[in-house]
């Protein structure tokens, strides 16, 4: 990045945003576990979360007018904590614009507004086990590791997904 002050935007996707939350969502999967998914059901989830902020949100990062970086936010009621995590999914960074703060800018900006959320708190993700650049990153804004392993079974993935 040179000297020069470059403010980053961040701002809600809306449903013009469709296509590029998409594309970014494909690159994300290849690029994170060489996985490539069906693009029209990709399609069909974001569409179906950018038309009902009850199933994700997702925040878009600008640099010059372009969206350069992307995340999602769900929700989880925690009844041991009386609120909501919001977790962050769909993380995701144009390569050209990596270490350069686009990550940090979506980060610090929804964990803003979630500290304004008397519901919300607090902020979780998950990451790959190998990701080491991710995880040295989200120490850096404050983040730990929970202890926890996430387990799941996942009914459509064999479906809508081929690998290499």
């Amino acid at each position: 990045m040179n000297s020069k002050s470059v403010s980053i935007v961040i701002r809600p996707a809306a449903s013009r945003d469709l296509e590029i939350v998409v594309r970014f969502n494909l690159a994300l999967a290849w690029e994170s576990e060489q996985v490539r998914l069906d693009a029209e059901v990709v399609h069909r989830g974001v569409e179906l979360a950018l038309a009902d902020a009850s199933r994700a949100s997702y925040w878009l990062a600008e640099l010059d007018e372009a969206v350069v970086g992307q995340l999602m936010i769900t929700r989880e009621w925690s009844d041991w904590r009386a609120g909501y995590f919001w977790w962050i999914q769909s993380v995701y960074v144009l390569p050209d614009y990596r270490r350069r703060g686009v990550f940090r800018a979506l980060y610090q900006h929804v964990e803003e507004i979630a500290r304004q959320q008397q519901e919300v708190c607090g902020l979780r993700l998950y990451v790959e086990h190998e990701n080491h650049t991710a995880m040295h990153t989200y120490t850096a804004l404050g983040m730990q590791p929970s202890g926890h392993l996430l387990y799941e079974v996942d009914w459509r993935r064999s479906a809508q997904i081929r690998t290499h």
